[in-house]
């Protein structure tokens, strides 16, 4: 329902309450999207209920550029959310001080890309772990104290809010509602802001906001909305379909709507680790070399690294390399294995070993979503006795057997095609596996698809 009953009596209109804090974003900043309004609306609404909340959503604001808006986003973040604590730059220890208390400030850091990105990264991985810990309740930081000799247990849950150009660490935008701002484009406006002559406005509007929630706390603190997602984004997000669901009127709808917007957009813009692009990534692989059953190591690294747009082939002098992406790969519990191919043995991967992996992490879309090929895009027409592998055939470093054949296939996501050293077996006249060499062959006439 739309009005909410405080203890005194007086009825509070939570929907009007959330419509001004809507009209008073769209007053001085230009978001990229109403869903993104709405959002932002809800995820400053929700930081006045903090104490009611098992997850602690982050709100990253990233820009492409200068001049997008963020810092002045940040700004009316600051002027109505539930006691701001904004810094540009912090130390670790300085801000588990801050979070330390019954009462935990929200937290906003601007010029966050400063922080998390380059060489500024290693050195400030506390700060970024202190994040990613204080998203859940109950995570706290663990310190000795010498001056006690004991341990202190520092808690670390608080909501933020962090501003700067381009992508935040993987782990805090997975823990986040992300806004993308873009520059005003020509014909759109918005009020100047002035700290001293707006401010006040601003925090009057925040204490309309803690009076109405902090009203409803027990209300909030067991409140189970039915989620458009799942799993950690459910978390991030349930604190606001919350808030929507205790204003009522069209703010649950519009809830709902942001939460599916928002997280697609994250999925759409590869919001995902290089592992997951990794294992994606050998699935196309094995598309592009015709579905075998098995592929040499060098095969697939040949196609990884061939994608100039994929992050491989920047792994090193030579791209990605064997081991690294034996590494890379083992944590899924797949690991490589010596292979015996017709023309000899190689080390190599089967297709069964990702199928697991494939379907936990990364499923393929239904068959009647999936895009087709596109003429440029050339799939190799493979003969379907390529390649016979046997596993467990292990022989000692250096004694890779195969022959190779330069072909070309097309790296994924590219219309540009890469040579892959092919492993082409060579029968006997009886067709039989590892009999090669064991009678005269036929002459094999072999034809090849444009």
């Amino acid at each position: 329902m739309n009005q909410n009953t405080i203890p005194t009596g007086r009825r509070i209109d939570g929907a009007a309450i959330l419509d001004d804090l809507h009209a008073c974003l769209t007053r001085y900043v230009i978001l990229p999207s109403a869903e993104a309004v709405d959002a932002v609306v809800l995820w400053i609404a929700a930081s006045h209920a903090q104490t009611a909340w098992a997850h602690a959503p982050r709100l990253v604001i990233r820009a492409p550029e200068k001049r997008c808006g963020k810092s002045r986003l940040l700004d009316v973040v600051e002027g109505t959310c539930h006691n701001p604590l904004i810094t540009v730059n912090a130390s670790p220890a300085a801000v588990y001080r801050a979070i330390g208390t019954d009462h935990p400030p929200t937290l906003l850091v601007d010029e966050a890309d400063t922080i998390f990105g380059g060489k500024n990264a290693e050195a400030n991985e506390d700060l970024r772990g202190l994040l990613n810990a204080g998203h859940q309740r109950n995570r706290p930081a663990i310190r000795w104290d010498n001056n006690t000799h004991s341990l202190e247990k520092i808690p670390t849950f608080a909501m933020a809010a962090l501003a700067g150009i381009g992508a935040m660490p993987d782990t805090i935008e997975d823990r986040a509602v992300v806004v993308r701002m873009r520059r005003r484009a020509p014909g759109e406006t918005v009020a100047p802001y002035r700290h001293r002559r707006d401010s006040p406005a601003l925090r009057r509007l925040a204490e309309r906001l803690t009076e109405w929630l902090g009203a409803h706390l027990a209300d909030l603190e067991a409140a189970e909305p039915s989620m458009p997602v799942e799993d950690r984004a459910a978390d991030t997000w349930e604190p606001l379909v919350a808030v929507a669901d205790l204003a009522g009127s069209r703010w649950p709808q519009r809830a709902r709507l942001a939460v599916t917007t928002l997280t697609a957009e994250s999925d759409d813009a590869g919001n995902v680790s290089n592992r997951i692009r990794l294992l994606t990534d050998i699935r196309t692989a094995f598309t592009m070399l015709g579905e075998p059953p098995a592929a040499a190591t060098n095969e697939l690294l040949t196609v990884l690294n061939g994608d100039q747009e994929a992050p491989w082939s920047d792994s090193g002098p030579s791209g990605l390399t064997g081991k690294r992406l034996g590494d890379l790969l083992r944590d899924f519990g797949i690991t490589s294995t010596t292979l015996r191919f017709p023309v000899g043995q190689a080390k190599g991967y089967t297709r069964d070993a990702f199928t697991d992996a494939w379907n936990r992490y990364c499923p393929a879309p239904p068959v009647d979503q999936r895009e087709t090929p596109s003429a440029g895009v050339s799939v190799p027409s493979v003969p379907t006795s390529f390649p016979q592998a046997i596993p467990g055939t292990d022989s000692p470093p250096g004694t890779d057997q195969s022959v190779p054949r330069s072909r070309r296939v097309s790296a994924p996501g590219t219309h540009q095609s890469v040579p892959v050293n092919q492993s082409v077996p060579t029968l006997s006249s009886q067709n039989e596996l590892g009999t090669d060499g064991t009678d005269t062959p036929r002459p094999r006439v072999t034809g090849r698809r444009a």
